[in-house]
Parts: structure tokens; C-alpha cells; sequence
């Protein structure tokens, strides 16, 4: 499970609330993706979530531990997706994950079968004693994904991780969320792309300028705007076909 609880966050000597007051849980056994345009505070959500950054006010728990005071158990729980795969390029892909496993103390035995599992799953096993920098964005996008599933987390926090995946990875990373949140675990992701909430998600969390809009499910949504596509709806909501008009 995550409770977010009344979270905020300002950038540039509190000129710039990038998250303000934000509010939620997250079930386990849920899939939830947060969504907004893009500078709307799902990174910086995200990265309070996982302790990257700290809160300025609020608190973010994963399961039992807080993510200030209790942050390596808070963490450990934790398997994290960033928003850009370029980092640690001269690193091999192989280096890299064991690098991660390492960090979370996995298991030598259980972290090989996952690497040969999740590598050959997203088609990148033959390109593992290469360095990173020779990878393409989207080989780059499913090292990331065999990375945060190394060592076998509970909770998922992923920021735009369908972003450069070709269709057949973004099949798989998608019928694997379904599979861990029915296996009773909890599965946190940001996207922009409305189609990919409403065909993944059991609950989405809108929101703009750091504040949220709306937290339910998309046929609660449609519910209260009878008669509008979830498109309209959700541009309506964040102030484009306002401006436009």
C-alpha cells in the first residue's frame, strides 16, 4: 500500500509550488495511474514517493515505514522506474542491474533468474555485456524496467514507463502490472496518454499545477460528464479548451 498524505513542494525559494497538498492511497492489489499535462507535478510526486526528494510538508508511506523516517525499509519495497533512462551510460547493461541488485541485497541465485527472465522478455538479452551508451532510447526504457523488477518489489512506481517502448514491450510491461496487482501488490504509474489509463488502470488520479482534480475510477468520471469523450472531459478539466476557445 501508499498513503500520500497532504504532500507539497516548492521549487526556487517557494516561488514555484510544483505540488501542492496532495492527497492519496493506493491499495494493494490496485493499479493507479496519476495523469496531468506535462509540468502538471507527477514527476516531482513521484519522486517525493520514492525519497529522491523530500516533501517540504506532508508524508508518503510504503506499507508500514515512512518514507522520512524510516526511508531503507521504505525504499527497499520500492521497485522504481525513472522518467529518463540516460544515466550510468558507460556502465554495461549487466552492471547496471547488478548494480541496482546489489543496492536492495538480492540474492545472486534469484537475481540471475530474473535478469535472464525480464531480458529475454523485453528482447534486450543480447545486448547486456554492451555499454549503455551504444543502446538506443527504447533498449535504454527496457533496462530500466528489468532494473526496478530485479529484486522483486511489492510496491511499483513508475514515471512514463511506456514512453519509447516498441508495441510488443509495451504489451508485456503492461501484463506484468496486471499480473503484480493481482497478485496483491501495488502498481503506481504517471502517463499523459488517456487511452493507456483507461485500458490499465482500476483508478486514476488527475492532476494540474500540483493540485489534484480528481481521484475514482474513469467510468465515475464519464459519469459526472455524461454525454462528453473521456478526451474532452480531461481537457476540459486541465484548462486547454478553455484557452483554446
Amino acid at each position: 500500500m501508499i498513503k500520500v498524505s497532504g504532500i507539497s513542494k516548492s521549487y526556487n525559494n517557494d516561488s514555484v509550488k510544483a505540488v501542492d497538498d496532495l492527497t492519496f492511497t493506493i491499495e494493494d492489489g490496485e493499479i493507479v495511474g496519476i495523469i496531468g499535462p506535462n509540468g502538471s507535478g507527477k514527476t516531482t510526486t513521484i519522486k517525493m514517493m520514492t525519497g529522491i526528494i523530500k516533501p517540504d510538508s506532508g508524508s508518503v508511506k510504503i506499507g508500514d515505514y515512512d518514507m522520512v523516517k524510516d526511508a531503507l525499509k521504505a525504499k527497499h519495497n520500492i521497485g522504481y522506474m525513472p522518467d529518463s533512462p540516460d544515466m550510468f551510460l558507460r556502465l554495461k547493461g549487466i552492471e547496471y542491474i547488478n548494480f541496482v541488485a546489489d543496492i536492495y541485497d538480492t540474492d545472486k541465485a534469484e537475481r540471475d533468474e530474473r535478469i535472464i527472465k525480464y531480458s529475454k522478455l523485453f528482447g534486450i538479452d543480447d545486448v547486456l555485456d554492451s555499454k549503455m551508451i551504444s543502446y538506443s532510447h527504447g533498449m535504454r526504457q527496457k533496462l530500466m524496467v528489468v532494473a526496478a523488477l530485479v529484486h522483486n518489489p511489492s510496491v511499483w512506481i513508475l514515471d512514463e514507463p511506456l514512453t519509447g517502448l516498441d508495441p510488443e514491450s509495451a504489451f508485456e510491461l503492461k501484463k506484468l502490472m496486471k499480473e503484480h496487482a493481482a497478485a496483491g501488490n501495488s502498481v503506481m504509474f504517471s502517463t499523459h496518454v488517456l487511452e493507456v489509463a483507461e485500458k490499465l488502470c482500476d483508478r486514476v488520479i488527475i492532476i494540474l499545477k500540483g493540485k489534484k482534480l480528481f481521484d475514482g475510477t474513469l467510468e465515475e468520471l464519464k459519469a459526472d460528464n455524461p454525454d462528453k469523450q473521456l478526451e474532452e472531459i480531461f481537457l476540459e478539466m486541465t484548462g486547454y479548451l478553455g484557452e483554446s476557445e
